[in-house]
Formats: structure tokens, C-alpha cells, sequence
């Protein structure tokens, strides 16, 4: 029924002003506003992903956005340098490392990934 649609997937911020300028500015995305409902920011595969205001907003608690990189360590350096903080976790056997990276060396062990917040608070990731 729905394998020709062009589906998309969307999150909340609270402040559509910062989210432009952090998805715009600092990731580099293509962001089009949507005048009166919020943001279409356009992805690297040609996917678009819908950002709106929400008054109440409660950030995301899983990661919503994952960039796949060519070298980790190169973007993690570039998010550091335009502000980005890099989050630190402990996951018992898989701990980021000084960076916020969580480098693994078998794919049975997920990718190496680092993540971040946008302004609202929701996770982000890069992964390689």
C-alpha cells in the first residue's frame, strides 16, 4: 500500500530558530523552512526529515539522526571545533573513549559511533 510513497520521518525541537541554525550552520544541511509548521532538512541520500516546534518538547531518549562517515575521528574533530559537545557513555564492555567515541573492531559489536545533542536536546550520531 505504501511502497511507492515518499515517507518521511520527523522530530520536535523547541526552537525552530536554533534547530535552523544548528542543522544548517554547524551540520551543513540543506534546511528549507515550511512557513507556519517547521523545517525540512534535506539528507545527503536525498531523504527529508521534518522538524517542528513543540511547546512541551521532551527530547528524543534514542538516537533519531545517524551520519555515516568515512573517518569518525575527522568528524568528531570538525563537530568539537564548531561547538558540538560529544556525549560520553558507559556501557560496560563498550565505553567511549576521551573523544566520545565508541570504537569497536567486530561488526557483531555495532558500528564505531560517537554521539551528540542537538540545541533541543535530542541525540544525534556519527558513525563509521
Amino acid at each position: 500500500m505504501f511502497k511507492d510513497t515518499k515517507a518521511f520521518s520527523g522530530f520536535s525541537v523547541d526552537d525552530l530558530e536554533k534547530a535552523k541554525t544548528f542543522y544548517g550552520d554547524t551540520l551543513g544541511l540543506e534546511v528549507e523552512e515550511q512557513p507556519g509548521m517547521g523545517l525540512h532538512l534535506k539528507l545527503g541520500s536525498g531523504a527529508q526529515v521534518f522538524v517542528y516546534d513543540k511547546p512541551n518538547h521532551e527530547p528524543a531518549s534514542f538516537t533519531i539522526l545517524n551520519f555515516p562517515v568515512e573517518d569518525i575521528d575527522a568528524a568528531v574533530d570538525a563537530l568539537v571545533e564548531k561547538g558540538v559537545t560529544m556525549e560520553h557513555y558507559d556501557f560496560g564492555d563498550f565505553k567511549t573513549d576521551e573523544k566520545g567515541i565508541m570504537r569497536t573492531t567486530d561488526p557483531a559489536d555495532g558500528p564505531t559511533i560517537a554521539w551528540f545533542k542537538d540545541p533541543a536536546g535530542n541525540v544525534l550520531s556519527v558513525l563509521q
